[in-house]
């Protein structure tokens, strides 16, 4: 769409946007969350998105950036509550495995969409794929309802309860797996805004191509290795899904043609299937019970941030071409090396810690 409204240069600039105001937000939820209760935090952000995709269709390149700051308050806060109502629901045991089948069910929505968008697109039109997607929003919101609240004595909201303070944004026991997601996520930032060019440069009709088999890995790998980490540990656990991703980047940057570009998003299917669930059942690990909230919205702060990071990249070096576009994969995998070597030296100084 944003091709359509003449801004092709602008498409590095929606995922900033978007990623800017998620990550304004993450504080607020996170602290909402734990005082207001998860469903409240959760009903915001589905509001928030269904409004915002209903008004998609109806606006030009202007109206359009503005609705992508809006809508990133919707993923500022959903996903917020949501992660510390599962947290809440885990065993202390098994949470690599739930965490698991928790982001099994993002990755199935994420893939789908953008797999399939193109053919409704063809289908119902422009307006009838934002309809739809809102309608999902929507359904969202239902099922959210018949939730029961996790967190003991909400309180009622209070203008307050919007001052926030450092406290309030960073959870310090999360720290480390929230510098691995920033390390990890970066690359999904790139990939965000070059995967469908990619798709034509390569002659590839469908520009969701990438996701089906990213989907369809990283769901294989949750399901069958979704308990890895419980096993051997989060941080040797975080080492083989990082090399993953290496691979996955170096695949993709020398792709020539549909097969290893295939094979690259296979790739880094496995790669999001095993750092997903850990980094998120770390964080469960290292977050007190009464501030699991902020803890979830810490980790989600370095996701929009690293999204942010790659979305830069992305803006500074890629000029629309191929040979562009395999640079920034490139640096998107040195990211990948540092949280390697990060997670060694941590393993070595704190062999026991975790």
């Amino acid at each position: 769409m944003i091709t359509d409204l003449n801004g092709a240069d602008f498409k590095g600039m929606l995922f900033i946007l978007f990623s800017v105001t998620a990550l304004i937000s993450r504080p607020f939820s996170g602290k909402l969350s734990d005082t207001i209760g998860r469903k409240k935090v959760m009903y915001i952000g589905i509001v928030i998105g269904v409004l915002t995709t209903v008004i998609y269709p109806f606006v030009g390149l202007t109206g359009f950036l503005i609705l992508r700051l809006s809508h990133g308050f919707s993923a500022g806060f959903l996903p917020t509550g949501a992660t510390a109502l599962v947290t809440d629901l885990l065993p202390v045991k098994g949470r690599g495995v739930a965490m698991g089948i928790w982001g099994t069910f993002i990755s199935v929505g994420f893939g789908f969409g953008n797999f399939f968008c193109g053919m409704i697109l063809e289908l119902v039109g422009l307006n009838g794929l934002f309809f739809i997607a809102a309608s999902f929003a929507l359904l969202a919101g239902i099922l959210t309802f018949k939730l029961k609240e996790t967190l003991p004595n909400p309180q009622r909201f209070k203008l307050s309860l919007l001052n926030v303070n450092f406290d309030d944004v960073f959870e310090p026991t999360v720290l480390v797996p929230a510098f691995i997601m920033f390390c990890a996520a970066i690359s999904t930032g790139v990939i965000f805004v070059t995967s469908s060019d990619i798709s034509e440069y390569l002659n590839i009709a469908n520009k969701g191509w990438f996701f089906i088999f990213y989907m369809s890995s990283t769901i294989l790998v949750r399901i069958f290795a979704g308990g890895l980490s419980d096993k051997i540990g989060r941080r040797k656990s975080l080492i083989i899904g990082l090399s993953f991703l290496i691979v996955s980047m170096f695949l993709i940057a020398s792709a020539q043609e549909v097969i290893q570009y295939t094979i690259g998003a296979i790739a880094y299917g496995l790669a999001t299937g095993v750092n997903s669930p850990t980094i998120f059942a770390w964080t469960a690990d290292l977050s007190p019970e009464t501030r699991r909230g902020v803890g979830a919205g810490t980790v989600f702060i370095a996701l929009e941030l690293a999204i942010m990071v790659g979305a830069i990249i992305t803006l500074v070096l890629y000029d629309n071409t191929m040979e562009s576009a395999r640079i920034i994969y490139l640096a998107a995998s040195v990211f990948g090396f540092i949280a390697i070597g990060f997670l060694i030296w941590h393993i070595k100084r704190f062999a026991s810690a975790f």
